[in-house]
């Protein structure tokens, strides 16, 4: 009996589900002159912008008054456009010459009239790429400042919360993301933020540990070479 209760236990069990597999990046040239801290903060800046470009779609799928409101033909255009700004170094025009926290803030104010997902999403990107020196590439002669890595993480933190909790003149949310109520649970834009906070806060501990590791590794290999040598028996 238990083994047959067994086996229709077996049977019942669902087929597993393939949830894709983990793909490593094409291997190029230029990681010659990266170390492995180089080669992290270069793959964890490309899914960091990755994820803002995610959140713009899902903005703009919530927010289709958004992108209508810029020189855009359609929601696809609009994010060619505003990733193109980004990966270009581009200045966005409707936020009138602010960059870094003062673009997020002022894209996340209730008087801000253009596209906000487009001006938030540029602003947001361009703290991060000043977060880490203005580049989204890393090799040998590049360092990482921890606290700056660690203050962007806080602000993005920031603004997840502004995001979901402010609202305009008028009462409403400045932009419809996340949504809870009797019939769905949706938090996909707060596991999305959440990523881009983990990863930064990954970077900043690994670049606080950079210099320490390097003079133990030091000692290790001068305690090595000295003392932990073997000696002749014979």
């Amino acid at each position: 009996m238990g083994a047959c209760a067994g086996g229709l236990l077996g049977c019942a069990a669902p087929a597993p589900t393939s949830r894709g597999e983990v793909q490593a990046a094409p291997t190029q040239t230029g990681e010659l002159a990266q170390s492995d801290v180089n080669r992290m903060a270069t793959l964890a800046m490309r899914d960091n912008l990755d994820s803002l470009y995610r959140l713009a779609d899902k903005l703009y799928r919530r927010n289709p008054a958004e992108w209508r409101k810029g020189a855009a033909a359609s929601r696809e255009q609009a994010l060619i456009q505003v990733r193109e700004a980004i990966e270009q170094r581009q200045p966005w025009a409707p936020l009138q010459g602010r960059r870094d926290i003062a673009a997020m803030a002022f894209a996340l104010s209730p008087e801000f009239p253009g596209d906000r997902v487009a001006a938030f999403i540029h602003a947001t990107a361009d703290m991060l790429i000043t977060a880490h020196g203005g580049k989204t590439e890393f090799f040998l002669i590049d360092s990482l400042d921890a606290q700056y890595l660690y203050n962007a993480a806080r602000n993005v933190e920031s603004a997840a919360w502004v995001l979901a909790q402010r609202r305009t003149a008028a009462g409403r949310p400045l932009l419809l993301a996340d949504e809870i109520n009797e019939r769905e649970r949706n938090l996909s834009f707060e596991r999305e933020f959440g990523k881009i906070i983990g990863r930064l806060d990954l970077m900043a501990g690994m670049a606080a540990e950079k210099y320490r590791r390097a003079a133990i590794s030091y000692l290790q290999g001068f305690m090595g070479g000295s003392f932990l040598q073997f000696l002749p028996v014979r």
